[in-house]
């Protein structure tokens, strides 16, 4: 059997960067409180979930 390959997050995808005056760069997810600023959270419809830890937020309607 072939060993599947782990996904890789493009990083154009994951922050985004202001070329103004002063060039920034901004997180475009949530950061997992639990696991720190090196892992990133999912976001699906109404929740964004850590895919590490297993932690999920719910967003108020």
């Amino acid at each position: 059997m072939a060993k599947k390959k782990p996904s890789k997050k493009h990083p154009n995808k994951l922050y985004k960067v202001y070329e103004s005056a002063g060039a920034s760069v901004k997180r475009r997810n949530m950061v997992c409180p639990k696991c720190g600023n090196s892992v990133f959270m999912a976001r699906h419809q109404n929740r964004s979930h850590c895919g590490k830890c297993g932690y999920s937020e719910f967003q108020k309607r």
